[in-house]
């Protein structure tokens, strides 16, 4: 394997960011705002909702995998895995307009459009993004500098958050003019054509500088047998799992939250805002943190904090904005550390993974971050879903008081245990930073020895 030491300049850290604000004007969306849109101007039942975000996430899973294992042996003049941020762009933004278009069909038709619509949409997205995360781990080999890439990625990503949860609505109304079926539609294709663009800034300012050994042989099993073992790997999956179920069912339940709890929908696109903000900040002093903490001490105190915070917000009564507003941003505040030290901590289980096995397969160990989104959200969504069928939801009317009861618990109790879990889950992450350096000292001596 061939490295080059190298800093990395800081307009490629901000081109390589701008790729997951792309993603997050679609997957933000996807969190958010797509349960109610599929319940409140779709039309379809919140049970239905429920099943189709959970069987379309755990039955695209596998195309992690595939994804990943092409991607670590694809070979172009522009790398591993630039080429598929550029080739999926388009096909991205076509779907996201797909997938937020109300066909005029009877509800079976709606359904079978929903899932055929959604699922390509993820399928796109994994040969987009898998690639795309593993760029961090082949733009430099230096842990400080993939976290402090990831801290980049990580503030673009929460802003494209931001656009997405601060004009959504406002653009919903302004391209709709009272339809919300045209507002959503105009809406998300101006924020297609918007990823498009920056995904092809992404392609053109980025430079892979950790470049592996030719591999063209198909070594699935050998592959998945290498990725099983690497115990780093398994509890990272747990991590993002647990992560990704808390800030699904947060972000999932917010629109209802506001709509039917707090009786006032315009405080929403605020509330997101506010909330999105606490986490850009936190995913900004992620890296200076770790290094004063440490990452899996880091890692620990955040979980707690959201932990603690979202249990407290099922207090919060209608009145009690200011409170809301403080806990839910303490809560976000904790996730900004967390997906930048788990996507950073991707990069060092590959590293494991070939001072263990003598050999990479970054591509394939990055396949659980986006593995850990889709099963993630699959499970908040489904919780969301079947949650709100068992207590009597009905969209556009007045709620119960048992509907509004399942609504408090899957903002403030539901995400709370998630937490707990990915606590309890990283108790067991074996990679303290000693052990990180020796990885990366094995593995320099290794390569020094190979090319001599």
């Amino acid at each position: 394997m061939e490295i080059v030491h190298q800093q990395i300049p800081v307009r490629e850290k901000i081109a390589y960011g701008l790729g997951d604000t792309a993603a997050n004007l679609v997957w933000r969306t996807l969190m958010v705002f797509l349960p109610f849109f599929y319940t409140d101007v779709y039309g379809l039942s919140a049970a239905a909702v429920g099943t189709l975000l959970l069987v379309s996430r755990y039955g695209d899973g596998i195309s992690d995998f595939i994804i990943g294992l092409i991607a670590d042996r694809s070979n172009s003049r522009w790398g591993k895995f630039r080429p598929w941020i550029l080739f999926t762009a388009v096909p991205f933004g076509v779907l996201t307009v797909m997938t937020f278009t109300t066909p005029e069909l009877g509800p079976t038709g709606k359904l079978i459009y929903a899932y055929a619509t959604y699922n390509a949409l993820l399928i796109v997205f994994t040969a987009n993004n898998v690639p795309y995360s593993a760029l961090t781990g082949v733009i430099s080999n230096s842990p400080a500098e993939r976290t402090i890439l990831t801290s980049y990625r990580f503030f673009f990503a929460f802003s494209g958050a931001i656009l997405v949860q601060g004009f959504n609505n406002s653009l919903v109304e302004y391209f709709g003019k009272g339809d919300e079926v045209a507002g959503y539609r105009s809406t998300m294709t101006l924020f297609a054509v918007v990823a498009v663009i920056l995904f092809i800034i992404t392609f053109l300012g980025t430079k892979e500088r950790v470049v592996a050994p030719k591999r063209d042989k198909l070594e699935l099993k050998e592959d998945l047998k290498d990725l099983m073992k690497n115990r780093p790997w398994m509890i990272l999956f747990c991590v993002g799992l647990s992560f990704v179920t808390l800030s699904t069912l947060k972000q999932g339940i917010t629109m209802y939250y506001f709509s039917y709890y707090i009786e006032n929908v315009s405080l929403a696109a605020i509330f997101m805002v506010v909330s999105t903000l606490a986490a850009l900040f936190g995913a900004v002093v992620a890296s200076p943190l770790s290094v004063r903490w440490g990452k899996r001490r880091l890692m620990r105190y955040s979980f707690l904090l959201a932990a603690v915070s979202s249990a407290a917000l099922y207090l919060g009564r209608p009145d009690d904005i200011i409170l809301i507003f403080v806990l839910s941003s303490l809560t976000e505040l904790a996730t900004g550390p967390i997906v930048v030290l788990f996507f950073a901590m991707l990069a060092d289980a590959a590293d494991y993974s070939e001072w263990k096995n003598n050999r990479r397969a970054t591509g394939l160990v990055y396949s659980a971050g986006t593995l850990s989104m889709k099963f993630g959200t699959g499970v908040g969504g489904a919780l969301t879903g079947w949650t709100l069928t068992i207590v009597g939801y009905t969209a556009n009317v007045a709620q119960t008081p048992e509907s509004l009861l399942g609504i408090r618990l899957l903002i403030s109790v539901f995400p709370a245990a998630a937490a707990i879990l990915g606590l309890v889950a990283f108790h067991f992450y074996p990679i303290d930073d000693k052990k990180l350096e020796t990885i990366k000292e094995d593995l320099k001596a290794r390569h020094q020895a190979a090319e001599a």
